[in-house]
């Protein structure tokens, strides 16, 4: 999408953003993305896609207010979650190590319910494909630092040594939050058919749509 090989161009991340489009079933050219860097920033979509304006601004998730507009994050490691309500508005988190721990889930969620006229609302997200619990290596010191919020985020390689689990931390910050949860159970550093920024740097990505047909 837009992390490239050498011999690639900008046309061929629009090309790629287009083709993919086409295959959604979404208008060529209208997807809003943002410039993501693992804050807790949620913005929401304006009234024209990346054709016309590249990205939205910095931030890590995008709120469609009612839910017509197509939004996307990239990731490739991190975790992708898609939320949608039935009252209408949609969104899209980027939750990586620094973003989840930070809240960008929750400050996603708390925009979505501010949307709820009635206040009786349902929201529902879909963790994407991310690494597990069994690959992300991390110093203890920096696990032990985590787990004093979130105990559940504190695991051991399968290789036996300190690790987080974003995964099983964002569902419980979801479910802790009233949010209907579904996760997709793959690891994107296990899984070659995925993109792993730990497991092959710095090429390419994952995108995680929100969309209405």
């Amino acid at each position: 999408m837009t992390v490239l090989d050498q011999d690639e161009t900008a046309q061929d991340t629009a090309r790629n953003r287009r083709e993919l489009e086409r295959q959604l079933g979404i208008m060529p050219g209208t997807t809003r993305f943002v410039s993501q860097t693992h804050s807790t920033t949620a913005l929401e979509t304006g009234d024209v896609g990346w054709a016309e304006q590249d990205t939205l601004g910095e931030a890590d998730a995008i709120i469609s207010p009612d839910g017509t507009d197509p939004i996307a994050i990239l990731v490739a490691d991190c975790l992708p979650v898609a939320f949608t309500t039935d009252y209408g508005p949609t969104a899209v988190a980027h939750a990586g190590r620094v973003g989840l721990l930070g809240g960008i889930l929750q400050n996603t969620v708390q925009r979505l319910r501010a949307q709820d006229a009635s206040g009786t609302g349902t929201i529902q997200a879909i963790i994407g494909p991310g690494i597990c619990g069994q690959c992300y290596e991390v110093p203890e010191i920096m696990r032990d630092e985590a787990a004093g919020e979130y105990p559940e985020i504190a695991s051991t390689t399968s290789w036996n040594t300190p690790s987080l689990d974003l995964p099983a931390t964002a569902e419980t910050i979801l479910r802790s939050a009233g949010v209907n949860v579904f996760r997709v159970p793959e690891c994107t550093y296990t899984n070659d058919q995925l993109y792993s920024h730990r497991r092959h740097p710095g090429i390419g990505r994952i995108a995680g749509f929100v969309w209405k047909p």
